[in-house]
Formats: structure tokens, sequence, C-alpha cells
């Protein structure tokens, strides 16, 4: 019993490390220049982002935009996905910093980082200006003012909320970035606050989505502000939403008009240390309604199952020469700009020398910048049976729709395969493996059995039963 117990308990500290390893956190290498980002990173395999609490603060450092991207795996029918989360640093100031150690919560499992020293160099040009702090000093007043006297004033405010799209229409298929904005001067902060966002962002983003189009949304679990020059005035600009979609049809992108309540605060007229210098009010914000006409793309035989992007080829053989029998591998890359979920793996025409099989699929994709860029690679196992120099051209092609040239365009492979030594196809069948039901066949009886016999053993008993049945009655009626 006791080495049941223990042998069990062995079971499980093996068995925890590896699921633990599924979630992990990623740290840049020291040192970096003061012009580039110092990141931390979140990455996840087989399983998707629900929750995480915020990336830590570092002293000498601002944090900055964050991004995501997706890589995906299938290898012998068995799918990896990886998602990395990443947070950038801004650097303030050249010198030796240091991050202390820190636990993030992903998930609802606890993820540690040892820290570590970071070393900013500095760079003689394009080196960042210092940032200044405001000064939060409040001025006293000079006569103190009791709040039962306070009197409250409602002051405008600069802010507004807004839908931007970085076209104004689109083709079927090709990809338009859709970001929800709210924007707020920098010397208004003080009136305005977020109120019970987490609900009000849930009903937002089910207006904001689209029947008709295939989404790639953005991550932004932590919403933080981004310093902007709007009319010349420094903003406030907080990204609420973003995605880039891709229309699935002719139906145009509707998004309805949005509302976002706000705390607005009526400011004291005679602020006092004494009393509330403040009070709390609400206001509405709407956006304005869009719609993104959709385009028909040009005729053509394969216009309703061509991708549409902007992509180019890589490919790759494992060999360049090989033997009869002998396999190698084929990649054919496809990178660029588009909905890479949609691309399928183009069919291979293969010649009577080659046996193409089902290839491996790897995907990886980057959102970032409002962009949707990244790979999906295909590498087929190739068994050639005859000598010959073979063209992948003539064996694969990849048609699809360019929406910059509004025009469909072609990817052709340019390798070649050199097959060397005789040609062995009359003995394809021998060389392979038959399966179990023809591994038996030298154990068993081979002698011809006659396909009617069963016929005749059936038309006898018949026969047999028919006469014992007469006799029976014979004998019954004559008694």
């Amino acid at each position: 019993m006791r080495l049941f117990v223990l042998l069990l308990l062995l079971f499980f500290a093996a068995v925890a490390p590896a699921g633990a390893q599924q979630i992990s956190l990623e740290l840049r290498k020291s040192p970096l220049p003061i012009n580039q980002y110092y990141t931390i990173s979140i990455k996840l395999q087989n399983q998707q982002l629900k929750e995480y609490t915020p990336f830590p603060e570092i002293d000498g450092f601002k944090k900055s935009n964050k991004y995501s991207s997706t890589k995906t795996i299938i290898t012998g029918g068995k799918t990896t996905t990886i998602l990395t989360v990443t947070q950038n640093y801004a650097p303030l100031n050249e010198g030796v910093y240091v991050l202390k150690p820190f636990a993030m919560k992903v998930n609802g499992q606890n993820v540690q980082s040892q820290g570590m020293q970071i070393e900013v160099l500095p760079v003689s040009a394009n080196a960042p200006p210092n940032l200044n702090q405001p000064d939060l000093i409040s001025e006293e007043a000079n006569e103190p003012v009791t709040e039962d006297d306070q009197e409250f004033v409602d002051k405008d405010d600069n802010a507004f909320l807004t839908i931007y799209t970085n076209k104004e229409e689109v083709f079927v298929g090709e990809g338009v970035n859709v970001v929800l904005y709210f924007y707020l001067a920098e010397t208004d902060q003080p009136l305005l606050d977020f109120y019970d966002f987490g609900n009000q962002l849930t009903g937002i983003l089910k207006q904001l989505k689209q029947p008709h189009a295939w989404e790639e949304a953005f991550d932004y679990t932590e919403i933080t502000p981004e310093n902007v020059i709007v009319r010349g005035e420094p903003y406030l600009r907080y990204k609420l939403y973003e995605a880039v979609l891709f229309p699935l049809n002719r139906e145009p992108l509707r998004f309805p008009q949005l509302k976002l309540q706000m705390i607005k605060y009526r400011v004291a007229k005679n602020p006092s240390l004494l009393t509330q210098d403040r009070q709390e009010g609400y206001k509405i914000f709407y956006s304005r309604e869009r719609v993104i006409p959709v385009k028909e793309l040009p005729p053509h035989p394969l216009r309703d199952v061509v991708p549409v992007g902007d992509y180019r080829l890589t490919e790759k053989l494992s060999k360049k020469k090989v033997a009869v029998n002998k396999s190698f591998t084929y990649l054919f890359e496809v990178e660029g700009e588009g909905n890479l979920a949609a691309i399928m793996p183009p069919a291979p025409q293969a010649p009577a020398g080659l046996e193409f099989y089902p290839p491996d699929v790897q995907q990886d994709v980057t959102k970032r910048d409002g962009r949707v860029v990244g790979a999906k690679s295909f590498a087929y196992a190739v068994l050639p049976r005859a000598s010959g120099r073979y063209k992948m051209s003539e064996t694969l092609y990849w048609i699809y729709f360019n929406p910059a040239t509004a025009a469909y365009d072609t990817l052709r492979p340019s390798l070649q395969m050199q097959v060397t030594g005789l040609s062995t196809q009359g003995a394809v069948v021998l060389s392979k493996d038959l399966g179990s039901f023809y591994n038996i066949i030298e154990n068993e009886d081979n002698t011809l059995v006659d396909m009617h016999l069963l016929d005749k053993v059936r038309r006898y008993t018949n026969l047999i039963m028919l006469v014992l049945l007469s006799v029976s009655a014979f004998v019954f009626l004559k008694k």
C-alpha cells in the first residue's frame, strides 16, 4: 500500500510541471538601447486567454502599447496553438534598472518570474525626450468655505466617442481595421471617470459584432491611455475595442450608434481643503453610425473560393536530388497580410512519377498596428516512383485576389527536383504494407469452393422436410 501511494505521488509530481508549462512568462534580454522597447510576454499553449492581472510596473520605464500573436502548428494530425501577449515598456533614461520578482495570475493560475537587471544603453540619435511629470500640488484657498455653503458648477468637457476604420469600402474577404476610441482632453481628466465599464463594454461588443464577417479581435484586457494630439491639443485616447474584420459576402458592415455612460463631476466654485471639491454626476457620450460598403470581386471562375490579401511565396526542398523510392519534403509557405485562417492547402496535380501525401500545416498569426499578418506553411511528403527532373511549378500553384491592385494573381513555385535510379512503378504494390488482412493469406486454405453450394444444400434440405411432412400427414390421417 505504501509503495502504491509513493508511486502515485511521484506520478503527480512529474505531471504537475508539465501542466504548469502551458502558461509561462518571457522577458526580453538585457542590454537594450534607449530607443527600443523592453518587453514582457505571456505565452499560452493550447488554451484561450480568458483573464490575467495587469503587467507589472518597472521603475525607469513607462508602459506603452500591447500586441498579441498566435502560432498554430499541425503535425501528423495533432494541432498545437501558442498564444503570445506582449507588453511594451519605453525606457525613460539610460542606466541600470531592476525588475523585481513578480507574479501574474493568468486564467486562474499563478505564474512567477524571478525578475532581472535591465541595462539601458545610450543612443546618439533619435533618443526619446524625457517626460515631464505634471505638477499635482494644488493651491490652497485663502478663506475656508464650509461644505453646506459650497457651490458646484458644471464645466464643459472636451471628450468624444468615435468608431475608426482605416478604409471607406472593401472587397469581399478584404480586411478592415475597426477601432472604438474614447478621447479625453488632458486638462479635463479631473472631470470624467469610467462608470460600470465592464458591463457597458460587454453590451458595446455585442453591438459591434458582424454576423457576416470573420473577426480577428485584438486583446485589450487592460485599458491604458495613449497620448495623442487632436487639432493641436493634447488628448488621452482610450482604445476600447479593436479588430480586423473580413466580410464573407456583400452585406455592408454596419456599426450602430453606440453610447458610453461616464461619471461627470461638477467642480466646486470655491475649492477648499476643508470641503469636497467636486460633486458626482453622469453624462452619456454617443458615437456616430458607420457603414462600410462591401464590393464584389471581379469575375473569375474561382471568385467565390479564392483568398483575398497581399501574399508572397516562400518554398523549400529538403533535398535537391533524391533516389527513386526515397521520400523528400516540399514546403509551400504563403506569407503576408490577410485572413490566414481562410487559406486552404493547394491541391497537387502530381505527375505519374510522384506521389503527394496530405501536408502538415503550420500557421503563425500576429495582430499588431491594426494589421493581421503572418505565414501559413504546407509541408508535403513526396515519394518519387520514377526517375527524371520534376518542376514543382507543374504540380502546384495558388491563386488569390490582391485588393491593393484589384486583380487576381498566382503564386507558382520555381524549384525543381532531380530523381535518380531505376523506375519501380510496377513493383509499387509489393513495396507497400497492405494491412493485416493480407498478412494471413499464406496460412489460409486455398481450396476452391462452389459459390452455389449453400443454395444446393438449402434446396435438398427443403425436399427432405417436405417428404417427412407428407409421411407424417399420411400416418395421422390413417389413424
